[in-house]
């Protein structure tokens, strides 16, 4: 048995284990990494050679940071996460990213809002008249820069205390696709709990009005298969569909079947 932590909110619950993402993009997802050893590193390269994923600690700045190369339709743009903006955040914009599902018809699709999975949570604009929305319990905080003529980058940040002290910023590039940014604040509202181990030591706050956490026993084969099972179930999406079902064929004879 494993003792484990489910802490909510989820936006402060620690940066987690980088290899819930890492992992899943290299084994399900076909991205190639390098390998350094004298480098405290980690850098991920999408198939397509479009995207580069960098892990790097930085004490002064984002210790995640995601290129992206120019497409016909889109300029380059870029993502980056601070070292305790949990891993199940930054996982959400990764598969949303690498989801091998084709895109709708550009006439029949609409742009992803990132804020309306925070408007049916019922985040609010933390002033009259003021840009962005707040969490209900004051503790993380969602914006666009620029005017609705010129749209700038999304900052998303998570503080604490009476003087809002940081505890990660996650910034989007003015050209990130809206939908990646939405499918992170999709799961930055996600009102279920995040499991941790060891979470003790990595918690950015253990005040009891703010973080909720419930310990209890999980058999430790459940654990360690929580990332395996992410890997499959991301793997599954890049499985061939069935090819276009043509006409029924006509089923034999009841006397010619076999047994």
């Amino acid at each position: 048995m494993e003792l484990v932590d489910f802490i909510t909110p989820r936006h402060l619950v620690g940066g987690g284990a980088p290899a819930w993402i890492t992992v899943p993009l290299h084994r399900a997802c076909g991205w190639s990494h390098g390998n350094d050893p004298l480098m405290p590193r980690v850098l991920l390269s999408s198939a397509n050679q479009k995207a580069l994923l960098r892990l790097e600690p930085d004490p002064d700045g984002q210790w995640w940071t995601l290129n992206h190369a120019a497409e016909a339709d889109r300029p380059t743009w870029y993502a980056s996460f601070g070292a305790r903006t949990p891993v199940e955040l930054i996982a959400a914009f990764t598969d949303a990213l690498t989801d091998p599902a084709p895109a709708p018809a550009p006439a029949a699709s609409t742009p992803s809002d990132p804020y309306e999975p925070l408007r049916q949570r019922a985040w609010q604009p933390p002033a009259i008249g003021a840009d962005g929305l707040v969490s209900p319990d004051g503790t993380a905080y969602v914006q666009r820069l620029g005017t609705a003529q010129e749209p700038g980058a999304w900052f998303v940040t998570a503080s604490l205390g009476p003087d809002r002290n940081p505890v990660w910023q996650a910034r989007f590039g003015e050209h990130t696709p809206a939908r990646l940014v939405a499918a992170f604040t999709t799961a930055l509202t996600d009102p279920h709990p995040a499991a941790r181990t060891g979470s003790l030591l990595t918690l950015p706050t253990r005040a009891p009005d703010v973080v909720t956490r419930r310990t209890t026993d999980v058999l430790a084969v459940h654990v360690a298969a929580a990332l395996q099972d992410r890997v499959h179930a991301l793997a599954a999406r890049r499985t061939v569909p069935p090819a276009t079902p043509g006409p029924p064929r006509q089923l034999p004879a009841r006397n010619n079947r076999s047994r």
